[in-house]
């Protein structure tokens, strides 16, 4: 957008007349290539340099980016980014520890007032890595998703590919023809997937489609994105969970509930519940009691009083047990897990926030 009011001001410097200066409604929309003019180019790498990682040297790229061949290491040398690692999205540094995260949820439930609320969101590539894994290689894009406000500390992040992308763009162009007709997708290439000038486009083109996507409420509400944004992060934090990673699945929880707290969830409270039992669990193999307890608080607004889902006891028990521990009220939560148990609808003893997290299947 910058470079298009740029454009309009060198002409209007420059004396063109009046028709050059006015700019059509088709001229303020996704280009129809959806990728940046030379000059938007430029201004990308400029405004993205010591951030954006990629090299200025073209790579053999005959082949197209989906059909993937061996390939060089990252693009620079400093990220060493294996596809391993690549796919989680990266958390903070672990010398700040647990006490980062539990800041930021405390922030985000602050701001969030009980209730997950859909904010007008910037995306940002920060960085661009090739990641070969023989015989593929492709291109893994990392974008900062940032709310309205001052920035934040760290801002959630997610890591995809050029046919994650795609996937999200076919699925809502079945599901929302009228919506999607006027948002456009970079387009495929046959060469040069690999350069710094096509990595620059497509990582523009990236962070104004999501805004696109964003800014329309019936796609914004749409499960294809939700999924697209959140669904990889907590099957990766789940899967270091149960494998007993929790230093690491906790960073992964924490980014996955930013994620939803900054998107907004109108398919319903699960997801979020999942997140803060991910939470808890972590905390609390952590030796962190406090935080623990604090994310089975959280929950408990959440639920309210739907007796009948199948977390709220684990939830209360958890409560309970962590209560005592920390010598807090527990009365309370006692209370409400016995007349659970005295009307048959859960067990005595309840499952565990962790059984349940371990056999949840997401999809």
């Amino acid at each position: 957008m910058a470079s298009r009011l740029l454009h309009r001001l060198r002409h209007a410097l420059a004396g063109d007349g009046p028709g050059e200066a006015t700019v059509g409604p088709e001229a303020e929309q996704f280009p129809e290539s959806s990728e940046l003019e030379d000059d938007d180019a430029e201004g990308l790498s400029s405004r993205l340099s010591g951030t954006l990682s990629f090299t200025s040297a073209e790579d053999e790229d005959d082949e197209d980016e989906d059909d993937e061949e061996a390939g060089p290491d990252p693009l620079s040398p400093g990220d060493g980014a294996s596809g391993e690692d690549a796919e989680r999205s990266p958390p903070p540094d672990g010398q700040r520890g647990s006490q980062l995260l539990a800041r930021q949820l405390q922030d985000f439930w602050k701001k969030s007032r009980n209730t997950l609320v859909p904010q007008r969101l910037l995306f940002e590539v920060t960085s661009a890595n090739v990641v070969k894994d023989p015989p593929s290689k492709y291109v893994l894009y990392t974008l900062a998703v940032m709310g309205p406000g001052p920035p934040d500390h760290q801002p959630a992040q997610i890591s995809r590919r050029y046919s994650d992308f795609e996937r999200l763009h076919r699925n809502l162009q079945r599901q929302f023809r009228g919506p999607m007709a006027g948002i456009s997708f970079p387009r495929k290439r046959l060469r040069r997937n690999f350069t710094a000038e096509t990595i620059a486009r497509r990582s523009r083109a990236f962070e104004q489609y999501l805004s696109h996507l964003h800014a329309v409420p019936e796609l914004r509400h749409a499960s294809d994105l939700q999924d697209f944004f959140v669904l990889p992060e907590l099957r990766r934090a789940q899967s270091l969970t149960c494998t007993g990673l929790y230093r690491e699945a906790l960073a992964l929880w924490a980014n996955a509930w930013q994620l939803q707290a900054q998107l907004g969830t109108p398919s319903g409270p699960d997801r979020p519940l999942l997140t803060l039992a991910g939470l808890a669990v972590c905390h609390q193999e952590l030796e962190d009691p406090r935080e623990a307890r604090a994310c089975c608080e959280r929950a408990l607004q959440l639920l309210g009083d739907k007796n009948s889902h199948p977390l709220l006891a684990p939830f209360l028990e958890a409560h309970v047990r962590l209560s005592w521990r920390l010598g807090l009220d527990k009365r309370q939560s006692e209370a409400q897990l016995q007349a659970l148990q005295e009307a048959g609808l859960t067990p005595t003893p309840p499952p565990s926030l962790k059984e349940l997290l371990i056999k949840e299947v997401l999809d």
